[in-house]
């Protein structure tokens, strides 16, 4: 499986990249060859990606990595072949009709492969953020991350949220976080961590959606991890 991390000069200020790396090793404690592919502008992005990754930038970033990413169209092909798109934060904003910027909040025209719009919000959202996911695939579970934004996010119609907020922000104060398209194949989301190795459930749903079949559990993390969750969440609550 081919995993692309696009444009990490401009979209990779968080420490994002790391999804890349949990994906990875998921895939290859399962048996499955997986080849991480890092992408920068000027280079053409492939589009026989299996999953493609967009991670946190600033203003400029954003605006430069929309402008980039129109012109190469690899991106946009890939998802049209049935690629999936996981983006975070700035990626996530980009996903979307428009975003503003600056003091002045000017609006930029974003890839519209969401229906989401997003402006600056009255403050900054920064902190631990739990919320809970219900999995296509069945069963309910809380996911955890840090959240740093100034942008609010408003989903349209051909958009749901990808989670119900616990604690935090999420996507403007409404009680929702993160988007998921109509086809289930982009994603966005606010929370770093990065959120992948913090809540390995999302990062095979992912997997399964990049595989087209369902993912039996990896039993030889599960105890570790669940003892470092809960210890998290709790931190969270308190």
């Amino acid at each position: 499986m081919k995993i692309v991390v696009v444009y990490q000069s401009l979209l990779g200020i968080y420490g994002d990249q790391g999804n890349s790396r949990v994906l990875a090793k998921r895939l290859e404690w399962r048996g499955i060859d997986a080849e991480v592919v890092f992408v920068e502008p000027g280079t053409p992005i492939p589009d026989d990606g299996a999953i493609y990754l967009l991670g946190g930038g600033e203003d400029a970033a954003q605006t430069a990595a929309v402008r980039e990413l129109k012109a190469d169209g690899g991106l946009f092909r890939a998802l049209d072949l049935g690629a999936v798109l996981f983006a975070v934060c700035a990626g996530y904003q980009i996903c979307g009709h428009s975003f503003t910027i600056g003091e002045n909040d000017e609006v930029r025209e974003g890839l519209g492969l969401l229906d989401v719009t997003t402006v600056r919000g009255p403050e900054r959202a920064v902190g631990e953020v739990l919320t809970r996911w219900k999995r296509p695939s069945g069963g309910e579970y809380v996911l955890t991350g840090f959240e740093n934004h100034g942008g609010y996010t408003t989903l349209g119609p051909d958009a749901t949220p990808l989670a119900r907020v616990e604690v935090g922000l999420g996507n403007n104060g409404d009680g929702t976080e993160g988007a998921v398209s109509a086809s289930g194949r982009v994603i966005g989301t606010y929370p770093h961590g990065p959120v992948l190795a913090r809540n390995p459930e999302l990062a095979d749903h992912l997997l399964e959606l990049a595989l087209g079949h369902e993912l039996g559990p990896l039993e030889r993390a599960r105890e570790q991890h669940e003892g470092l969750r809960r210890e998290r969440m709790v931190f969270v609550r308190r």
